[in-house]
């Protein structure tokens, strides 16, 4: 009898745990499709918060502002990714977590209450410093309280949960006409994290951690010379894709458009849909990729694919065919694996008390490039000799991100 007891008990010990992971990663995912939703809002409703605080602009003028509050966001973006990844390694990963959420929530909230276009800019950078602490601390959380066996497949699908969050901006801008009201979307993420209070629990490893230091052990140090070559290599791997992403995403319905005599907004449109369906197909599959090959074949394969397909894609097409849309979905495809997969890798390459400082700055130290680019982007294309050429050499940074993997070696913890 004590034995059928003991295996009755394990098995509800079993489906508490699922339960609690169950919620934990629903949690995490809408948490950081909100982060999506919040980057993009924005973008589709800049037209509208501009006349209204600022007057009728020109297309030029326009422009400018708008590379500069997307600059800006970017900016607090990078600055909260690394920020909330050091105060996740001194608090615990469940405070940082939800002050995060708090912290991008209420922002986002003010964003809509503010009389001046000086507060509308202070609001999105401290909305981007919530939004990369979310992404940061909750993949750091669930890389370090999840099974091993379906780690890659939980933290490739959660890669998936920002591209839901821009479609679910467009969504808003659709259904809400008020700029303002649409911001008052921030109320979402400070209830989610009044949630989290009572559902999420303090990864285990983290306070495994705390003990050792409290026994005087010594405390780890991000930035020493034993783990500078994880840093370097988290950050080339993950800054070369998001470099390239970022110029591709950004630049691709101005090149389609170049391609076509007269109006293309079918196209265009066309064109990020492919974008954005590629990009969720592989995020979501990454996991599986990962188990079937491995980490490192699947970042190897994502790179050398994102490589070839850029090629094939801005330098050999001179004229506009429905090719063009497969090529984008292929590729979208790959820029999903590698998210999926690179979101699962390098948070293992770090010990544990320093894990979540060292994962923000790999995953943030490329948008201070990409940022800064954001500003100049129309004098970046002019001199490069236009879209399909600016394109292209911005995406020979993938060649850089296939050599660094060939080098990686991955840290047990």
């Amino acid at each position: 009898m004590s034995s059928v007891a003991n295996i009755e008990v394990a098995e509800d010990a079993s489906k508490i745990n699922n339960t609690y992971l169950a919620l934990l990663f629903a949690l995490c995912f809408v948490t950081s499709a909100l982060g999506g939703t919040v980057s993009t809002l924005m973008s589709v409703y800049l037209p509208v918060v501009v006349k209204d605080l600022q007057g009728d602009l020109g297309p030029q003028e326009l422009n400018s502002v708008s590379g500069f509050i997307n600059a800006l966001f970017i900016f607090g973006w990078a600055f909260g990714g690394f920020s909330w990844g050091l105060i996740s390694d001194r608090i615990g990963r469940k405070s940082a977590l939800l002050y995060a959420m708090v912290c991008y929530g209420v922002f986002t909230f003010m964003t809509g209450l503010m009389p001046s276009w000086m507060g509308v800019v202070m609001c999105r950078f401290m909305s981007g410093f919530g939004v990369g602490g979310v992404l940061v601390v909750s993949f750091t959380l669930l890389s370090e309280v999840w099974p091993k066996k379906s780690k890659a497949v939980v933290t490739g699908i959660l890669s998936i949960a920002f591209p839901v969050g821009i479609f679910s901006a467009g969504l808003i801008n659709f259904v809400v006409s008020s700029w303002r009201e649409g911001f008052f979307v921030g109320a979402v993420p400070v209830v989610l994290a009044l949630v989290g209070m009572v559902v999420i629990k303090e990864s285990d490893q983290w306070l495994e951690h705390r003990r050792e230091k409290a026994s005087g052990h010594k405390k780890p140090v991000w930035h020493s010379s034993e783990n500078r070559r994880e840093l370097l290599v988290g950050s080339l791997m993950f800054g070369t894709m998001l470099i390239g992403l970022w110029a591709i995403f950004s630049w691709l319905p101005t090149w389609v458009q170049s391609l076509i005599p007269g109006d293309a907004q079918k196209e265009r449109g066309l064109s990020m849909m492919c974008m954005g369906m590629g990009g969720l197909a592989g995020g979501f599959f990454s996991g599986w990729v990962v188990n079937l090959i491995g980490t490192r074949k699947a970042m190897l394969l994502s790179f050398a694919v994102c490589s070839v397909m850029s090629f094939l894609l801005f330098k050999l097409n001179t004229t506009f065919s429905p090719l063009v849309f497969v090529e984008i979905g292929l590729l979208a495809i790959f820029f999903g694996i590698s998210q999926g997969a690179l979101s699962s890798f390098i948070p293992q390459l770090f010990h544990t008390g320093i894990r979540a400082t060292a994962t923000g700055f790999c995953f943030n130290i490329g948008r201070l490039f990409t940022g800064t680019a954001v500003l100049f982007i129309g004098v970046l294309v002019a001199k490069l000799g236009g879209y399909g050429n600016a394109i292209f050499i911005f995406s020979t940074v993938f060649l850089v991100g296939f050599v660094v993997v060939l080098f990686v070696k991955e840290r047990k913890v």
